[in-house]
């Protein structure tokens, strides 16, 4: 439905002269072999895999944008994300920070995966706000990694939500779930050249404010 979505939205695209905005994701890396990840660097991705739904549209999105673009000159951009995170997130999205915040917050155990020694780079949300709105403004036909690239390990957050917290919850440890990336991390050389771009708010200041919101919502006890 996505992937019929996308090629719909390019044809409308191309029918009336409009600009196309593709927000793509750092998935399309999948787990990566080269580290940091450049827009350059094609990925490492399992097509049939627990993840591979999510990966592969995104991969397939980016394919016939392209092919969009080069065939029938639609004015492209295309970005990839990294993790983003910031108030008004679902706290049962099954995202980490948001996992973490609720989980702190409801005094229930902080769940991390294998030995937690994973890495993710971690985003504030006004930032990548941020680097859309300059990237309207500059035509490249993408793709942009728009992340931060600082790299944290998922314990490294986990232990910053119970500080900032206050939270005596304990870490559990799952099994690592199938095709878990490794390691995660941006290369914004793009970014910052084309777009004068890069994040700005550090985790500790973006976990703080998160967590006030997250506060101020009420924390609701299950799903």
């Amino acid at each position: 439905m996505n992937a019929e979505g996308t090629r719909h939205l390019l044809d409308l695209a191309r029918a009336t002269g409009a600009s196309f905005f593709l927000a793509s994701t750092s998935e399309v890396y999948g787990d990566p072999l080269v580290h940091p990840q450049r827009e350059s660097y094609w990925g490492n991705v399992n097509p049939n895999g627990v993840r591979s739904v999510y990966d592969e549209a995104k991969r397939y999105a980016e394919a016939i944008t392209f092919a969009y673009h080069r065939a029938h000159r639609v004015d492209t951009r295309v970005i990839r994300i990294f993790n983003t995170y910031g108030p008004r997130m679902d706290p049962f999205d099954g995202r980490v920070v948001t996992n973490f915040v609720r989980q702190a917050l409801a005094g229930e155990p902080l769940t991390a995966y294998g030995s937690g020694e994973q890495t993710r780079s971690f985003q504030y949300v006004d930032d990548l706000v941020e680097g859309i709105v300059r990237y309207l403004d500059v035509r490249h036909p993408g793709p942009i990694n728009l992340g931060n690239p600082d790299e944290f390990t998922m314990l490294e957050p986990a232990r910053l939500v119970l500080e900032l917290t206050g939270s005596a919850s304990p870490l559990v440890f799952e099994p690592l779930p199938q095709d878990d990336p490794r390691q995660r991390r941006p290369d914004i050389s793009r970014a910052r050249e084309l777009l004068g771009w890069e994040p700005r708010v550090p985790l500790r200041e973006g976990l703080a404010r998160t967590i006030a919101a997250m506060r101020a919502g009420g924390i609701p006890s299950e799903a």
